[in-house]
């Protein structure tokens, strides 16, 4: 079956979808699409979407095609990309997960933890069923996976489903750029040697033309602290660790302290997300049906910039997101890095005849060897129209090692329960997960998490193994 020059985006209703096309419609020339198709089940919200959309195409004078198929079938048919940004259950499931995780003693985070937990176990069965329809009406298109918990959901893709699967997140390539502007060294000069799993990975070692250079920053606590979003780890932390890792380790080695600012304030960054996200909705219902799309647009991209300016900011200090305003931070379509840069340049490598390297999350094969061939990981790779090479790591290193068999593990014990619907496997996948990792605990999470939603979580069920 020949592709047309489409890309279909599979929750194009989210919020990211407006960078998304800004980048396809920036590089339009050298991936060569026409076509972006937006489905999302919820019929409203990504019309609203896709006014902003066709708004960002106008305003960089593109001449790209944005259009909402009634149906998924319609949407992803010939489709030479398929890009899956799914939330089922909306950014009010993500809240009332991170919610249940607070009031059990645990960070609400809606990838890892709990919380990480209920939204693969949501998202799983649903993801399986685009990727039958995918299979049927665009056999030999890439599926380009950023819903999250991205490693999990891909790892799930590629052991259930023949498609040419290939997960992405953009967490590597902001600590590598962030590498780089502490280094005062460009961008491509700096090697970043990196490996773990998705929201688990570490920076093991860090070279500029060819001279070893993590140490330099190791040793600077002004340095450490420019790495990140937030003041999320302590500089004696990584020095024990020689190794710099990725912001999403927080949620694993400071549990304790992203709990107490959760609790303090009162809230999490689900419920907050969800309240502005609600807001900027709702006026841009308003703008659109007026007619003035361009405000609506300049008002997304502000609630963008508000987000990025707070992120990691409740957890790690208990600030508020509303204490943040556009002002703090610069325009998120004109970024270096980001949602849209690390999809375009998945979808650019894939194009070109000549490999580009990047990070990402493909079946191991014999890049990690503490792990399976068939463990997803994220790994550097060689990618282009010929395929996909993840690059040799190695071992990793002893101080890791531990906590990356653990969470591999639990990602496959919640694939496991996803697939055959079953409760216990879920409560052992949060007993095996180190943030839980508490028999009585496990059953009174997956209990009230199940509880909480009949709709979504309500085909697990008990039994004994």
């Amino acid at each position: 079956m020949n592709t047309t020059k489409k890309v279909a985006v599979l929750g194009g209703g989210s919020a990211r979808t407006p960078l998304l096309v800004y980048g396809i419609a920036e590089a339009q020339q050298r991936i060569g699409v026409e076509e972006v198709a937006l489905y999302d089940v919820d019929r409203n919200r990504v019309g609203v979407i896709a006014a902003l959309c066709n708004e960002v195409s106008r305003r960089l004078g593109r001449d790209l095609k944005i259009t909402v198929p009634p149906t998924a079938e319609e949407a992803v048919a010939y489709a030479r990309y398929v890009i899956s940004s799914l939330r089922v259950g909306g950014s009010a499931a993500r809240a009332r997960d991170e919610a249940i995780a607070r009031k059990h003693g645990y960070a609400g985070q809606e990838t890892t933890g709990p919380g990480g937990l209920a939204m693969a176990l949501r998202t799983i069965p649903v993801s399986l069923q685009y990727a039958k329809l995918v299979k049927q009406c665009a056999p030999d298109a890439w599926f380009i996976n950023f819903t999250n918990p991205a490693g999990l959901i891909t790892q799930a893709l590629t052991s259930h489903t023949g498609l040419r699967v290939i997960g992405i997140c953009d967490t590597p390539t902001e600590i590598f750029h962030r590498i780089a502007e502490v280094l005062h060294e460009p961008r491509e000069q700096v090697t970043c040697h990196y490996a773990g799993l998705n929201h688990l990975g570490w920076v093991h070692s860090v070279t500029v033309r060819g001279e070893q250079r993590i140490d330099e920053i190791l040793k600077s606590d002004a340095a450490i602290a420019r790495l990140y979003p937030s003041d999320l780890f302590a500089p004696a932390l990584l020095r024990s660790l020689r190794a710099i890792p990725t912001e999403y380790l927080f949620f694993y080695y400071s549990q304790r302290r992203a709990f107490a600012n959760q609790h303090g304030s009162g809230a999490t960054r689900g419920a907050e997300v969800e309240k502005l996200d609600r807001q900027v909705y709702a006026q841009n219902v308003a703008s659109i049906a007026a007619g003035d799309v361009a405000a609506a647009l300049d008002r997304h991209t502000a609630y963008l910039m508000q987000r990025s300016a707070s992120y990691f900011r409740l957890e790690s200090h208990g600030e508020s997101a509303f204490d943040y305003t556009a002002s703090d931070f610069p325009d998120p379509f004109r970024a270096e890095t980001g949602y849209h840069r690390m999809a375009l340049e998945v979808m650019i490598a894939l194009s070109a005849s000549t490999p580009m390297r990047t990070v990402v999350n493909v079946p191991n094969q014999n890049s990690i060897f503490d792990l399976d061939p068939e463990d997803v990981v994220e790994v550097p790779c060689e990618i282009s129209s010929s395929g996909i090479k993840p690059l040799t790591v190695g071992k990793l290193p002893p101080k890791v090692r531990g906590l990356v068999l653990s969470v591999k593990e639990y990602e496959r014990l919640a694939i496991r329960a996803a697939v055959e619907g079953c409760a216990e496997a879920a409560r052992t996948a949060l007993l095996v997960l180190p943030i839980v990792g508490q028999w009585e605990a496990s059953d009174e999470l997956m209990r009230a998490l199940i509880e909480s939603d009949p709709e979504h979580l309500g085909y697990l069920s008990w039994r004994r193994n």
